[in-house]
């Protein structure tokens, strides 16, 4: 890979991350334009990357909030920061689970399959569609909803599967505030992707002898930069109810995605 063909990557990932459109499927209809013949691994280890490079711009984004969190479970009492660190807690459950026990599974799908993750972004389409039609509420995310929640997140590792559009539509249909909602879904990812960089670096998958870290510094800047960008927009985007938009949006690519794969 190019460091302009990474540098790409990472301004897709760092837009679709938070845009409810999926920055994996995204980043898979990438590479297939591009030409990318990187193995399955190694496609998914650049994706691994880019998704920490978001990752760390969410906590510059929600930054009061996580020091918030942390001063909360540093008291060391059942606050309200400690509920909230609990609750993203269980819904980190089956995502690990899926991701410890499937993991190999997992990878064979980052492996250009564009029908695929066309067929899934239309998957995500309906599910914007119907998290648009809800009415706010006002209501908290609960231990119940966080573990639900946390079963659309696993299922959000998927191609073509958005992981924010998964959770924050699933967390609007279980009756949560819109607001509330995209909150809780920007902070639950947030230790995922940092435990699994950790994961990588004991396992000895980042090495320099399989990886270009140039390119893979590129992508990352690239990706935290345009992430910045997307998180702060689409806080405002979720907040005013503009979910069927990018539903459109998921539709015309997914159905464009199925005829590429067809013709190529």
């Amino acid at each position: 890979m190019d460091a302009w063909e990474a540098i790409v990557l990472g301004v897709v990932q760092g837009f679709t991350e938070f845009l409810p459109v999926s920055s994996s499927g995204h980043l898979e209809l990438g590479k297939a334009i591009l030409g990318d013949t990187s193995l399955p691994e190694e496609s998914l280890l650049f994706t691994v990357v880019l998704h920490f490079a978001t990752a760390l711009s969410t906590v510059v984004v929600f930054r009061r909030d996580v020091v918030s969190i942390v001063g909360g479970l540093l008291k060391f009492t059942w606050n309200e920061e400690t509920q909230f660190a609990a609750k993203i807690a269980l819904s980190m459950i089956p995502a690990v689970v899926i991701g410890m026990l499937f993991e190999e599974e997992l990878e064979a799908f980052f492996g250009g399959n564009i029908a695929f993750v066309g067929a899934m972004l239309i998957v995500t389409a309906i599910l914007l569609w119907l998290a648009d039609r809800a009415k706010n509420t006002g209501k908290k995310v609960s231990f119940g909803n966080s573990f639900v929640i946390g079963v659309a997140q696993a299922i959000a590792m998927l191609p073509g599967i958005s992981r924010s559009g998964a959770t924050i539509s699933t967390s609007v249909l279980l009756g949560n505030d819109k607001s509330k909602a995209a909150r809780f879904s920007f902070l639950m990812v947030v230790p995922l992707i940092f435990g699994k960089i950790a994961k990588d670096l004991l396992s000895g998958d980042l090495t320099s002898e399989s990886t270009n870290f140039t390119t893979l510094g590129l992508g990352f800047i690239a990706a935290f930069v345009c992430g910045l960008i997307a998180c702060t927009w689409m806080i405002s985007l979720v907040r005013n109810s503009k979910l069927k938009y990018f539903a459109v949006y998921c539709v015309i690519v997914g159905v464009t995605a199925i005829a590429f794969s067809f013709v190529s």
